[in-house]
């Protein structure tokens, strides 16, 4: 099976569906240098690719969870290989890498990122994640976070699952490992509105255009991986999961295969997005306004949402009001009390999140608006060190 076409003029898009901008300066070809060779003799079934920056605190778990998973069944270095591609680290990352290295494991070092006029032509994720690619030799390739904790057996669990729906592309969201009582209240609301925005039965639908997927957990058939470009293809993409998943089901649809699936998946794997207040305002501020295309818009319906809530305030504060106008008041705030948790509780988060879900509003207000800002005015994100250019 070959892993390029000969041209991605017809199936890549010309520009990001999220940026609107560029998001391949030039066609992925099977004689290009960086291009893997269309060969299949003793290729593994699997090729896990981590991409880690100032990874410390949790690559260790992650590669031991991985690492754990190699058994007579599904041997390491035979039947999958693990790929950690070290990007830049200035902490103990690629030390940890090495020191748990062993037969089927191999640690690269991404290359310098490289500006082209005043852009860069990747992310550190997304080069990290193509220099990986391109030293994979795996059937399937696993693109997963270095802050992931993989259960027992997942990998041949997402293999089987994958193969069984007839998918190009297979996406988990973890299990959420939440710290302080901040990371308890706003993390349902996000993830409550990303399963409105993004809903898995219209994602996985091959006969809707909606795509997503999680970066935390992306299984990709490798000729659909190379055939949408890859992670080259969404190069300058800081949302690069979502963006890669579009490609694919876009490039899927020309041959007659537009299936990719997302699902919620603690069986599979949990993650610890943020360890810190600061961490998670930066990692918000950076997406949310991708994720969110209309985040102002979604920012007013979640001030009425508060002035909804508060009702009961202006109730205590009119103490002469006509009691038929109180009991509409009344009513009106209970609805909304069960429209508003009957939407969070879509996020999975247990019910005490949910409920604590009410007094982040305010934060998710905030961020919206600032993430908005940070694109639409500053055109320019931060993450992880580096700066990263929004506009044309």
């Amino acid at each position: 099976m070959a892993d390029t076409p000969k041209s991605l003029d017809d199936v890549k898009p010309k520009f990001s569906p999220i940026l609107g901008l560029p998001i391949a300066d030039a066609p992925v070809r099977t004689d290009s240098p960086t291009a893997p060779k269309p060969d299949d003799t003793g290729r593994p079934e699997l090729s896990v690719i981590i991409p880690a920056r100032d990874e410390e605190l949790n690559l260790e778990a992650c590669l031991a969870s991985l690492l754990a998973q190699d058994d007579d069944f599904f041997k390491l270095g035979e039947d999958w290989e693990l790929i950690v591609v070290d990007d830049a680290s200035t902490d103990r990352t690629r030390a940890i890498a090495n020191s748990l290295q062993r037969e089927g494991m191999t640690v690269l070092e991404a290359p310098p990122l490289e500006l082209r006029a005043t852009q860069r032509a990747f992310t550190g994720k997304t080069q990290a994640c193509w220099t990986g690619a391109q030293q994979a030799r795996g059937r399937w390739l696993l693109f997963t976070d270095a802050d992931t904790i993989h259960e027992p057996g997942d990998l041949v669990r997402a293999l089987h699952e994958a193969k069984k729906h007839k998918v190009a592309l297979l996406s988990y969201s973890p299990r959420q490992i939440l710290s302080g009582i901040v990371q308890h209240a706003l993390m349902p609301l996000v993830f409550s509105e990303l399963a409105s925005v993004y809903p898995p039965k219209e994602v996985n639908d091959p006969g809707k255009h909606l795509a997503a997927a999680n970066g935390q957990f992306l299984l990709v058939d490798r000729a659909a991986y190379f055939t949408a470009g890859g992670h080259r293809a969404v190069g300058r993409s800081v949302l690069e999961d979502v963006d890669l998943a579009w490609n694919i089901k876009r490039a899927g649809a020309r041959n007659g295969n537009r299936y990719i699936r997302l699902r919620y998946a603690p069986d599979a794997l949990s993650t610890r997005m943020y360890r810190t207040l600061g961490e998670m305002m930066e990692g918000w501020e950076k997406n949310l306004a991708l994720l969110f295309p209309h985040a102002l818009m979604l920012a007013a319906w979640r001030m009425l949402d508060i002035a909804l809530l508060l009702l009961p305030l202006l109730i205590l504060i009119l103490p002469y009001m006509v009691w038929w106008k109180d009991a509409i008041l009344w009513l009106v705030w209970i609805r909304n009390l069960v429209r508003f948790y009957g939407r969070v509780r879509r996020s999975n988060f247990s019910w005490l999140d949910c409920l604590l879900s009410a007094f982040a509003l305010p934060l998710f207000i905030y961020l919206l608006v600032r993430s908005w800002m940070n694109y639409k005015l500053f055109h320019q994100v931060t993450w992880k060190g580096r700066e990263y250019r929004t506009g044309r």
